[in-house]
């Protein structure tokens, strides 16, 4: 069996960290975000952010929501083992 994209390209879904001021509620927050497109994973009360992914397009959306201060890629980060002197 074979897929064919007729025309455009498949648009590609990417993690993101969406900050936010604490003018709102941070579940707030997370309904804008689903409104603008975007797919809540966590809602990181302690820290004020929210993870999640949206595809690139959807992001001058949700950069334009009164009371985001950050959008950022979500990359992995890995510490390494015991005494590594790795940590990216």
């Amino acid at each position: 069996m074979s897929l064919t994209c007729k025309g455009a390209a498949m648009k590609k879904k990417e993690n993101w960290i969406v900050t936010a001021s604490p003018d709102m509620p941070l579940d707030d927050f997370a309904k804008q975000l689903t409104k603008a497109g975007f797919t809540v994973r966590d809602v990181l009360k302690e820290v004020g952010s929210i993870t999640g992914s949206a595809e690139k397009a959807t992001l001058a959306k949700i950069r334009n929501i009164r009371g985001i201060a950050d959008v950022s890629p979500d990359m992995p980060i890995d510490v390494g083992p015991p005494e590594s002197d790795k940590t990216w």
